[in-house]
């Protein structure tokens, strides 16, 4: 079947998890897809050829850091991102918005958009929904993301009904700045609301009703508890469109994945797998291992036995441990290779087990290793 830009087709459901192709203007995406996290146009440590040997489908930029450095009009003078990285794969880029969240005492929020100190030098700047649009015209992702407001665990019902009706407007002159049919980048909505139900889904209807190419949900894993996450994502997950791919942006953890997946979202990204790789912890088909204890010192097996990647087949934990201990730059290099490939195969492996029917099971056999991640 012929797939145009932005076609989004579902070939196989088991329950609410789902398996399908998206297709962008760098290549068809295979879904669930987990996307590694690039923040200033590469992934921490690796090149776009190790990216192709663990399969990566598509990759995150972000559009705060990459507007600060090393500029948008400095990459679109180079082609755009995917020319500027050496990276030829589908590209996503967000809005900014979580920055508004994290740099909380360098910013002011208004109905114009938020004006921000740069973290860098102390310069200021204002993003509004139409310039962050230009912003990622200017990066030729393949994926936009509207700006929008990530409001912190435990803001007051008030202040978050105010938040997600600014975030609705926003959207919705994010998508005047770039209607439908504009070009070959996607642009996805994302739904806030904070940890009110009601709110949720009053923040999915005013978004879901803009006719944009998928949907997000933001605002999660922000400091609650792990079961009240769950009960949000589960219920925001429901009021979304079945006909339009759904990304849970930055949540991560095997199992947070997998119930994600089992409630019926396509798309993730989290820095997890790749930052946990730079402090040494490993994910493996037997549980997390922590590569810096003594007890791999003299260990001259394979990091994971089930792992197929780089690391695995070529070098020992032994091996690994010495890298990691003596602040090797290879060690970083192996063990973001090893995480992202175990990321990567969990996606298609449940992919896999959707297509059969036989996603249950699937993820029982990884919840008995990382069922503790809930906590």
């Amino acid at each position: 079947m012929t797939m145009n830009t932005g076609d989004f087709q579902l070939l196989a459901t088991d329950d609410r998890a789902r398996t399908g192709r998206l297709a962008t203007a760098h290549g068809i995406i295979q879904t669930p897809v987990f996307m590694p996290v690039g923040t200033v146009g590469c992934v921490k440590a690796l090149s776009p050829d190790d990216l192709r040997d663990v399969h990566a489908q598509i990759i995150l930029g972000n559009t705060y850091h990459l507007y600060l450095l090393p500029g948008d009009e400095l990459i679109a003078r180079r082609g755009g991102l995917h020319a500027f990285s050496g990276w030829q794969g589908p590209i996503l880029s967000d809005s900014g918005g979580f920055q508004v969240f994290s740099l909380q005492s360098l910013r002011k929020i208004s109905e114009g958009g938020v004006e921000f100190r740069s973290h860098r030098d102390g310069s200021k700047h204002f993003f509004s929904p139409e310039k962050v649009i230009s912003i990622q015209r200017n990066l030729n992702s393949d994926i936009m993301m509207v700006l929008d407001e990530c409001v912190p665990y435990g803001a007051d019902r008030g202040y978050t009904e105010k938040s997600l009706g600014l975030t609705a407007r926003w959207a919705a002159r994010s998508r005047e700045a770039y209607p439908p049919g504009s070009g070959r980048q996607l642009l996805f909505g994302i739904v806030q609301g904070g940890f009110f139900p009601d709110l949720r889904t009053k923040s999915a209807q005013q978004v879901c009703s803009l006719p944009f190419d998928g949907i997000a949900i933001g605002g999660l894993s922000v400091g609650e508890s792990k079961p009240l996450m769950l009960e949000i994502m589960r219920h925001t997950a429901s009021l979304l469109p079945e006909k339009k791919p759904r990304y849970l942006m930055g949540v991560g953890t095997p199992m947070d994945i997998l119930d994600g997946i089992e409630a019926g979202i396509d798309m993730f990204d989290c820095v997890l797998p790749s930052r946990n790789a730079r402090n040494g912890t490993l994910y493996t088909s037997q549980g997390k291992v922590n590569i810096k204890r003594a007890e791999y010192k003299e260990d001259d097996g394979p990091l994971d036995p089930d792992c197929g990647c780089y690391a695995c087949t070529r070098f020992s934990r032994a091996y690994l441990r010495h890298l990691y201990v003596a602040r090797e730059l290879l060690a970083y290099r192996l063990n973001t290779i090893h995480n992202l490939h175990y990321y990567l195969e969990l996606t298609r492996c449940a992919a896999q087990a959707i297509a059969q029917g036989e996603f249950q099971s699937f993820k029982a056999k990884i919840g008995a290793v990382y069922d503790h991640d809930r906590l």
